[in-house]
């Protein structure tokens, strides 16, 4: 087709129109569609050319070119409404047709794999929580030191931030490290989120330790934060004995021995009385547990005296091992499915 248009005249308007009615029709997708939109019906077309010289009509036959153009055009903009919806509605059913599945065919041999009993034990814990209220906060495993250590009260020569339990990231001076606990997580949100606060920080840490029966070098963390006004330790008894009670049956409940740890103070180590443990009832140890420290709630900027908490943490591996009689930490961290088989497939 030629660049330029004759004057507008009945035969120039309907020639303009069969050629967009024949593009129209010979287009067998949208994407064609769309192409021949763009020759016959957006600027530059024939007919959008055509309109243009509208202009050069003397007055007294401008109503009746305005007409047969305008008549025109809605002929076109209807012929490639009405084309879109056909072949629309035929890629709709060809799609549909292609990713058809036969509900009758036998099922199919493959091996069904199982998500790890860590990540499920996690998200169990973290539902306990969530249904009390709590949230459940993330952060970064690339930590700087004054989220992981000096915002937690712990001190420059302090034996934790020493090079044989720490994995510190070069160069130096940037003062980054692995976290060693999900802590940070806690102090983060002591900066960021509005008071109270409520939440529970599972993820990953990493501490220098041997990789054997019992310990990890990267293993899971669980901790809790509780900031606001009136808590005291009878609260952060109560809530692990309801953890406890969830995790291991209506038998289970917590005791309390005192320990110390920089962050909080008063300071405990907590055990659990496990009902069910193989080879009968006792208590185990569990975690740490204690009062937020004043020194840490005024490096968030609470004021200590307005505002008191507690926060406790527990080792989810440890946890699987005495809930599901693993003896084996190593297991958790090999990758082989038939470890995490043996605890069911769970969507």
């Amino acid at each position: 087709m030629s660049d330029e248009v004759s004057e507008i005249t009945p035969e120039a308007v309907d020639a303009a129109v069969d050629a967009a009615l024949e593009a129209i029709a010979a287009a067998t997708d949208t994407a064609a569609l769309k192409a021949a939109r763009a020759a016959h019906s957006a600027e530059g077309s024939p007919l959008a050319r055509l309109n243009a010289r509208m202009r050069e009509v003397p007055p007294e036959r401008k109503a009746e070119f305005g007409k047969l153009i305008g008549q025109a055009r809605a002929r076109v903009n209807q012929a490639f409404v009405a084309r879109e919806a056909e072949l629309e509605a035929a890629e709709t059913a060809a799609r549909l047709e292609a990713e058809r599945v036969d509900v009758t065919a036998l099922a199919s041999r493959a091996r069904v794999g199982a998500r790890h009993p860590l990540t499920l034990l996690q998200e169990e814990i973290g539902d306990i929580f969530i249904g009390m209220g709590w949230e459940v906060a993330e952060g970064p495993e690339l930590e700087h030191e004054w989220y992981n250590f000096d915002a937690l009260n712990l001190d420059p020569d302090h034996p934790a931030r020493q090079m044989q339990d720490t994995f510190y990231v070069d160069p130096p001076e940037r003062h980054l490290v692995m976290r060693t606990q999900t802590s940070p997580v806690q102090m983060r949100s002591m900066l960021t989120r509005e008071l109270p606060i409520y939440i529970v920080s599972p993820g990953r840490v990493f501490r220098t330790d041997e990789y054997d029966a019992t310990h990890l070098p990267v293993f899971t963390q669980v901790e809790g934060l509780v900031v606001d006004k009136g808590i005291t330790m009878a609260h952060l008894k109560g809530t692990l004995d309801h953890l406890a009670r969830q995790l291991f049956g209506a038998e289970a409940k917590t005791r309390l021995r005192t320990n110390y740890f920089p962050f909080t103070e008063p300071s405990a180590e907590f055990d659990l009385w496990h009902p069910t443990f193989k080879g009968g009832a006792r208590w185990i140890e569990w975690g740490g547990c204690g009062m937020v420290n004043p020194n840490v709630l005024r490096a968030a900027g609470i004021d200590p005296e307005v505002y008191s908490g507690f926060a406790f943490g527990i080792g989810v591996e440890r946890a699987l091992m005495f809930r599901s009689d693993v003896q084996d930490m190593r297991d958790m961290a090999e990758g082989d499915i038939r470890f995490s088989e043996q605890f069911g497939m769970v969507v």
